[in-house]
């Protein structure tokens, strides 16, 4: 089971959550509680092993400064969680390693997932960052063409039953293991931790099969890439 810890906002709660065995960090770059500077981000970044997917989360910001900010930073990945065209999506996609796109629960633009040319979809609920709990008989895996992430009000205590009713390729949290807005509990992350990884989900779809264990992006062939440039 994948799992992404957003909202990171100091080097203590990435290295612990790095610690822990998480696949994926979140650091905030758009107006929110937990929002992180660049600067923040560029340093918790350099103390992070190459293998840890570290995501800037952007909401409506100019596609080139994306693009432009993932790269400078030393980012992995984008995530878009506003109201990005597939258009803008694919160009970001193009330009950088992964491309993760946030879409509400119920949204019409679930059904052509496809256009957007994104390597996962964070699945959140009606009001996206809200860390409120969804109706997860609206979380179908099978509905779309890339893996899904499930967000949206997960913490210790619901993510191993979410799991198995959703069976998502990952889960995302941020306010479930918080002591305080952008502070996380190292008990409540560890209890997260714990319950993901011991979750059994349905049979997943046929897409993920032989995915146990994989990470959307090999680390080593991209800085290898990298060397060569």
């Amino acid at each position: 089971m994948f799992v992404k810890i957003c909202g990171i906002t100091n080097v203590e709660d990435a290295l612990l959550a790095t610690a822990l065995g998480a696949d994926a960090l979140g650091f905030i770059l758009c107006p929110s509680r937990r929002q992180v500077s660049e600067k923040v981000v560029r340093d918790i970044v350099g103390q992070l092993p190459p293998d840890v997917m570290t995501v800037g989360v952007f909401r409506d910001v100019g596609r080139a400064r994306v693009v432009e900010t993932v790269n400078t930073i030393g980012l992995r990945a984008a995530q878009l969680h506003g109201g990005e065209s597939p258009a803008t999506t694919r160009w970001v996609a193009d330009r950088v390693p992964v491309t993760i796109r946030a879409l509400p629960a119920g949204s019409p633009d679930l059904l052509r997932f496809d256009e957007f040319g994104a390597d996962l979809l964070l699945l959140d609920g009606p009001a996206p960052g809200s860390g409120v709990v969804f109706d997860w008989t609206m979380a179908d895996p099978r509905a779309v063409s890339e893996p899904m992430l499930l967000a949206g009000g997960l913490t210790p205590d619901n993510v191993g039953e979410a799991i198995e009713r959703v069976g998502p390729y990952g889960v995302d949290v941020a306010s479930g293991v918080e002591a305080g807005p952008g502070r996380k509990d190292p008990r409540l992350l560890r209890a997260f931790m714990t319950n993901a990884r011991a979750a059994r989900p349905p049979e997943a779809p046929e897409r993920y099969q032989g995915d146990v264990g994989r990470r959307p992006f090999d680390w080593q062939e991209d800085d290898e890439s990298m060397e060569g440039s």
